[in-house]
């Protein structure tokens, strides 16, 4: 009989703990005990998710985006701790750690871009290498395509949207961060990164990037990680063989695009 604690095991080998930020909260976050037969991986436990889980009789949901952050201060049948006790299901959140790990997040990022010769930087979440030349506007449209291809499909609308700010040269050398990572783009710069895509950037990033000659690309944080719930899927089912493994089709980009 697999344990809920041999899944976390698992995700703790796949994505170490002491990777987490000091800020994170990353962990075994909801424990309901019992024998696991199926687990769902998703990138957010939404009450859609936590419903799919319980159709697909999955007793645990393994998740990106820590469905406990702040302090719980109470709780109503409107949350999504209650709804998963309620089911009798158990959430591994596994978060930064999982950006910075080996085969994590921007690995898969990187990977989908071809990055060659990559490094890490941005205290470990972000990766950054050569790729083959190409314009900003191609590598944003490139971005949408491949990562739609990899979300879950919206009811309307657009699956994924890109948007770019081109500094005017052609992309050599791209760093990746996957989600809110537009605040790093002076990191990017750092490491002689011709453009920075991520998930999300303001206003002031896109200014500031450009003016410093750094293109950016921001391609919609759930479209920059929900690429990763397939590779811990797989990750799952080589430890955990005895364990069917599902990816949630309800886990959707909870913007609607024009």
């Amino acid at each position: 009989m697999t344990t809920v604690q041999q899944v976390y095991e698992g995700m703790q080998r796949l994505a170490p703990p002491e990777l987490a930020e000091h800020w994170d909260n990353p962990g075994l976050l909801v424990d309901c005990g019992g024998a696991v037969r199926r687990v769902l991986v998703t990138l957010d436990i939404t009450p859609e998710v936590v419903a799919e889980a319980a159709a697909k009789q999955c007793t645990v949901i393994v998740a990106h985006h820590p469905v406990i952050f702040d302090p719980l201060k109470r709780l109503c049948p409107a949350d999504v701790p209650y709804q998963l006790v309620q089911a009798g299901i158990s959430a591994i959140c596994m978060h930064t750690n999982l950006d910075a790990a080996e085969g994590g997040v921007n690995d898969v990022l990187a990977d989908l871009f071809g990055i060659r010769q990559r490094t890490a930087f941005a205290d470990g979440c972000g990766r950054v290498g050569e790729i083959d030349p190409i314009t900003v506007p191609e590598l944003a449209a490139l971005a949408q395509r491949k990562l739609a291809a990899l979300c879950n499909a919206p009811d309307t609308g657009a699956a994924v949207q890109v948007k770019f700010a081109d500094a005017g040269k052609p992309v050599h050398r791209l760093a990746v961060i996957s989600g809110a990572g537009g605040s790093l783009f002076a990191e990017a710069i750092a490491e002689g990164a011709d453009c920075l895509l991520t998930g999300e950037a303001n206003h002031h990033h896109a200014l500031d990037a450009k003016r410093l000659g750094l293109s950016l690309i921001a391609a919609g944080h759930y479209a920059t990680e929900f690429p990763v719930t397939a590779a811990v899927a797989a990750a799952l089912r080589t430890a955990l063989p005895e364990v069917e493994v599902l990816v949630s089709t309800e886990n959707r980009d909870p913007y609607t695009y024009l």
